[in-house]
């Protein structure tokens, strides 16, 4: 029994799934015709529409074709307008041209008579002026020729040859010309002069009263002030200890003499002398003199010297107005706090110099830094030219480039001596005001034997000429004036006279500022009453 109802279970269950799989089959077949029914209707609807679209197109395209045409029919005949109204003014143009060149044929042809006409005068006159030519060459030679006879005539009156008298003629003429060249060589000098200095005294004068620097000269102290006497056994030490420890620490040379209460120190290098000085005075306060205290001493006033030094550097390079300068070469230009020239502090002439020459190159319009920079280092160096070989300009120059200085500045340096020719204005401008820092009243002085010396050397150049019977140097050597023998020299000499002595003196001498060369010319006459 069971197994029936298994069997018909199973049997329900086949037949249900052939059913379902016969209703699928039958669902896909009625959805597939269906699809393709209403995919037909589509295609037919859309086939019909594509020939409505079409056929509006095709009208729309011949109306557009229609209206192209007609468009490009106005066109054509608007350009054939123009065309035709172009050419019209051309040809009226041409036309003008034509009657334009037609005028000017006519004139050229006119032109060409008159110019037949005036080459035919021409011709004419060239045959009279070689007509009257030749009639000037005969004249010409006859001349001459009377000349001759003239000359020989007055050679057998005169017995005098042509050529003497000649160099006669000539001797005389050149005396003449030299007199009358004189005379205007004077004048345009001192109309130049005169305007030179108006206009040279406006600006140095300008640029002075604006510059204000201290007008005292410094000079480094070479000798130390002792309490009294004893001291000086107590500096020298037991067998000569100190002194000897305090010469090989410095590097100078203590001079104790019987001058009462003095020490002098003797050396080439100015720092070095200064430590001495600044050494010996600390310890005659401190009163412990002796070997290992010298050297500490020494060691610290080195130190503190350096210091001023840089710090001197930075207070001129500050006052100056002159920055990106290298460090080092800072501290070289504060060396010159130590140093002098002809008893003037460097260090402040440089300073001087430097506000001279930019106060100048403003008032004339020239680069006020260059100068200002090229015034400022000018001198440098003298800081170091007891330590390096060569001259100061030398040394400067060598330094410049070293910490990098423009070829400007370095030019202002070369050029403050006339080692080298000017080749800017800013060199000129800080070699005066060199010479005017320099040659000022006060600024400068020098021995009693280079002072003699420079003296006896000027009237010595000045008598050396010919011509000269008293010369002398006054003005402290700024000028000397040479007394002239009348009946030798001339006013016409007299002025090329000074003008050698002054190249002689400039070739010959150093000497600070300038030196005026002034010669005197005196004809004297006397008569008696009887």
């Amino acid at each position: 029994m069971s197994n029936v109802v298994s069997a018909l279970c199973a049997s329900n269950v086949i037949a249900s799934v052939f059913i379902g799989i016969g209703a699928l089959i039958a669902g896909l077949v009625v959805g597939y015709f269906g699809t393709y029914f209403i995919n037909t209707k589509k295609m037919a609807k859309g086939k019909a529409n594509a020939v409505k679209i079409l056929e509006e197109a095709y009208a729309e395209a011949k109306t557009v074709k229609k209206e192209a045409i007609l468009e490009a029919k106005e066109e054509i005949h608007k350009l054939r307008q123009d065309f035709d109204k172009e050419v019209k003014d051309r040809r009226v143009e041409l036309q003008k041209t034509e009657d334009r060149l037609t005028q000017k044929e006519d004139f050229i042809d006119k032109k060409d008579l008159n110019l037949d006409k005036k080459q035919e005068d021409l011709d004419n006159q060239k045959k009279i002026v070689d007509e009257k030519f030749n009639k000037v060459n005969l004249l010409l030679e006859e001349q001459e020729q009377i000349k001759q006879d003239m000359i020989v005539e007055l050679e057998k009156v005169a017995t005098l040859k042509k050529e003497d008298a000649k160099q006669i003629l000539m001797n005389s003429m050149v005396e003449d010309a030299r007199k009358e060249a004189a005379k205007i060589v004077k004048s345009i000098e001192d109309n130049a002069i005169e305007d030179a200095n108006k206009k040279a005294q406006n600006i140095i004068s300008l640029a002075i009263q604006k510059c204000a620097t201290d007008m005292t000269s410094e000079a480094t102290v070479s000798a130390v002030t002792i309490p009294n006497d004893e001291m000086k056994g107590r500096i020298i030490g037991r067998e000569g200890r100190n002194i000897r420890a305090i010469e090989n620490v410095t590097g100078v040379d203590l001079i104790i003499d019987d001058t009462p209460e003095t020490i002098t120190i003797s050396c080439f290098d100015p720092i070095r002398r200064e430590v001495a000085r600044l050494a010996l005075e600390k310890l005659i306060l401190d009163g412990r003199i002796h070997p290992t205290r010298i050297e500490e001493i020494v060691q610290k006033v080195q130190k503190d010297v350096e210091q001023s030094i840089k710090q001197a550097g930075e207070q001129a390079v500050d006052d100056a107005g002159v920055y990106g300068m290298h460090p080092e070469l800072v501290k070289v230009l504060g060396r010159l706090k130590y140093r002098t020239s002809y008893g003037q502090n460097c260090l402040k002439h440089s300073l001087e110099t430097c506000y001279i020459a930019g106060l100048l190159a403003a008032e004339i319009g020239a680069d006020v830094k260059v100068a200002k920079r090229g015034g400022l280092l000018h001198d440098i160096g003298k800081a170091l030219d007891h330590e390096v070989e060569g001259t100061h300009v030398t040394i400067g120059v060598d330094l410049a480039k070293k910490y990098k200085e423009s070829p400007e500045v370095i030019h202002c340096i070369e050029a403050h001596h006339f080692n080298v020719e000017f080749h800017s204005v800013e060199a000129i401008l800080v070699q005066v005001a060199d010479a005017i820092s320099s040659s000022r009243p006060g600024a400068r002085r020098e021995t009693l034997d280079a002072y003699v010396k420079r003296l006896e050397k000027l009237e010595e150049i000045a008598n050396s000429f010919k011509g000269v019977e008293k010369s002398y140097a006054v003005q402290a050597g700024r000028e000397v004036r040479i007394i002239v023998k009348p009946e030798e020299i001339s006013d016409a000499d007299a002025m090329f006279l000074a003008k050698d002595i002054a190249k002689r003196v400039e070739d010959e001498m150093e000497y600070p500022g300038q030196i005026k060369v002034n010669v005197i010319r005196e004809s004297r006459f006397a008569e008696f009453a009887k």
